[in-house]
């Protein structure tokens, strides 16, 4: 095995299990009050250049892991929207 196959094999376990444990931590607590917007939006950003790179460059594993990462990133951000919404709903029913 080659140390470009190691390496890059672990660069897609990483990446794709990178926010594994935010989504389901979220899922369990049903609370994303504590997770930044703007690092989400980063990482979905970042994720995209990643594909669209790893694309032009013909590279597997730069490609696969960073579309994972891609759809991590979207589902937290859906997560995200659909959780502090019925926060706030919440809060407001609070106050009312």
């Amino acid at each position: 095995m080659s140390v470009e196959t190691i390496f890059g094999s672990i660069a897609f376990f990483t990446s794709v299990i990178g926010l594994l444990p935010q989504i389901i931590k979220s899922l369990q607590t049903r609370s994303t009050h504590d997770i930044s917007m703007l690092m989400l939006v980063n990482y979905l950003v970042c994720s995209i250049a990643w594909v669209v790179y790893g694309f032009y460059t013909e590279s597997m594993f730069v490609l696969l892991s960073n579309v994972l990462g891609l759809m991590s990133s979207l589902l937290l951000i859906v997560i995200k929207l659909n959780f502090d919404k019925v926060r706030v709903a919440h809060d407001n029913l609070i106050k009312a």
